[in-house]
């Protein structure tokens, strides 16, 4: 027995010095190197992502004090009556709305299409329901006959398949008889609920301005105080509102489509060759193939249309893979398209294929999840690879700032807002390579889960039963594993470092581990 013991201790001993020794023999001439290299990269990146930030911001500056409204940069006049034409002096609108098992809001979306005020004998609602649930199915059928039944002129459609998910839904649609006849279309998704007067708004434009072939309206979100998730998104989409989409129309005409809330002109849409489900932004790919035919669009951030965060983690990691996988896929597949392009000048395909894809949609991922959560952690493994205070420090401060200008009012949670990104910057970094790489999950497409006051009800019922949590459900392997590395190299720094980033490093590895043990967004356990 002592035999086999003293064999297995110098077994054991033998091979943690020969880790010990395969380290040190590779830490200098391979590790260091290779960790300077990566700092380098994720610096050149930090650049890019900076200097694009910085032209957004003065661009918006510029266009708030100097810049003219849409009324006054385009002709706009509302519509008027003509006593000879009458309603037909109107142009015929197609209102389409996709949804797929929608019970908690399909009634607030077809309540408020139906309700948009236009001549009813000049627009059309169409509900495409792709809903694989027979209830969900009756009940929006029986909706849309309600509705019928007061004289609105809506189509309930459906189709025996769900092939292209919503861009299928919608080019379904297209080919009714009805829809030849109508001149614009707009989009609602399930959970929006355009104001009454939203036509009257944006359809002048369409009509006055043969150039422009899209009018996009601004999202107003309804649940946005709902938790603490609801807040940072709201920080994130304010920013791509009040900068991005507005930074786009007013230099290029040109941002992408945010696949609802917007109208469409109908030969735009069919010049550009019609919805195509070959990525997951069905609604990016037509705006771009549209604007490499000429057409220009007009965001319009006055216009505000109602809808609905994903409060449920789990529904807000489903959307951020297809945001963040669909357009890297997109660039992939579009590049040489646009690089190609005779009708759009050198400076707009700059614009698509260097500021709008590659630094916003691919870099601004990798940089985030790659230097802040992997590389300058590493950094205090290894005291000579140092990162530079402007690198480390000036530019994502500054960066943080420019991004907070959309939602003042949420300042105060600027800390959270960073820590909540970089987590989710692990999700849209492991998508935008899946993207790229046409791997995996690169057409996955789960539809958002809405809410809608099913949790506002829920506290009505008689004494429910506390619900039974798997743990499954709640935890997240991925953000526990990232957590568990940034608290070693946080731990590493507080023994060794000098420089108190070990602060940084535990902060950010407790969202990690908040966010990996399910305790981060609205739970809604199964019924």
């Amino acid at each position: 027995m002592g035999s086999f013991s003293l064999e297995g201790g110098s077994s054991s001993g033998g091979i943690g010095s020969q880790i010990g020794f395969v380290w040190e023999q590779t830490r200098e001439p391979v590790m260091v190197p290779l960790l300077k290299l990566m700092v380098a990269a994720c610096l050149t990146m930090s650049v890019m992502l900076f200097v694009e930030r910085v032209y957004m911001g003065i661009v918006i500056a510029v266009v708030k004090v100097f810049g003219r409204k849409p009324e006054q940069r385009y002709n706009w006049e509302p519509m008027k009556d003509d006593v000879e034409l009458g309603n037909a002096a109107y142009p015929m609108i197609l209102v389409q709305i996709p949804m797929y098992n929608e019970k908690e809001v399909y009634q607030l979306s077809i309540g408020a299409a139906c309700g948009l005020s236009w001549p009813s004998d000049r627009i059309i609602i169409q509900v495409l329901d792709d809903s694989t649930d027979p209830t969900i199915k009756d009940l929006v059928e029986m909706e849309c006959k309600r509705w019928a039944s007061k004289g609105i002129n809506i189509k309930y459609e459906i189709r025996g398949n769900r092939n292209g998910y919503k861009a299928g839904a919608l080019k379904e649609g297209m080919k009714h008889s009805y829809v030849k006849q109508c001149d614009y279309v707009a989009i609602f998704d399930a959970d929006f609920q355009p104001e009454p007067d939203f036509l009257w708004r944006t359809i002048p434009f369409l009509v006055h301005n043969p150039e422009i072939g899209l009018v996009q309206a601004r999202w107003k979100f309804v649940n946005s105080d709902e938790c603490l998730m609801t807040r940072m998104q709201e920080m994130s989409l304010d920013y791509h509102f009040t900068v991005e989409q507005e930074v786009g129309s007013s230099t290029h005409a040109f941002f992408g489509f945010n696949g609802t809330a917007g109208v469409w002109r109908f030969s735009a849409l069919n010049e550009a060759g019609g919805w195509k489900d070959r990525t997951t932004v069905e609604d990016m790919d037509l705006a771009v193939r549209a604007s490499l035919k000429g057409w220009k669009f007009l965001y319009l951030g006055d216009l505000k249309v109602k809808n609905e965060l994903p409060s449920t983690f789990k529904a807000y990691r489903y959307q951020q893979h297809r945001w963040s996988c669909g357009p890297a896929n997109l660039f992939k597949k579009m590049i040489v398209e646009i690089a190609k392009n005779k009708k759009v000048n050198l400076w707009k395909k700059f614009y698509v294929i260097y500021s709008f894809f590659f630094v916003r949609k691919i870099v601004a991922h990798i940089v985030t999840f790659l230097f802040y959560c992997v590389v300058m952690p590493a950094t205090v493994l290894f005291p000579e690879v140092e990162v530079p205070k402007w690198g480390a420090v000036y530019i994502p401060s500054t960066i943080t700032l420019l991004n907070a200008v959309g939602t003042p009012r949420s300042l105060h949670l600027l800390v959270f807002w960073i820590l909540f990104e970089n987590v989710m910057s692990l999700h849209r970094t492991k998508a935008t390579f899946i993207g790229l790489l046409e791997v995996g999950r690169v057409n996955e497409w789960v539809v958002t889960e809405k809410l809608g006051d099913a949790l506002k009800m829920k506290p009505s019922t008689k004494s429910p039963k506390k619900p039974r949590i798997r743990i499954g459900e709640r935890m997240h392997l991925l953000e526990l594993g990232v957590g568990a590395y940034l608290f070693f190299c946080g731990c590493y720094d507080f023994i060794n470092g000098k420089n108190g980033f070990f602060l940084y490093l535990f902060f950010q590895s407790m969202a990690f581990f908040i966010t990996g043990f399910g305790y981060v967004g609205t739970f809604v356990p199964n019924s």
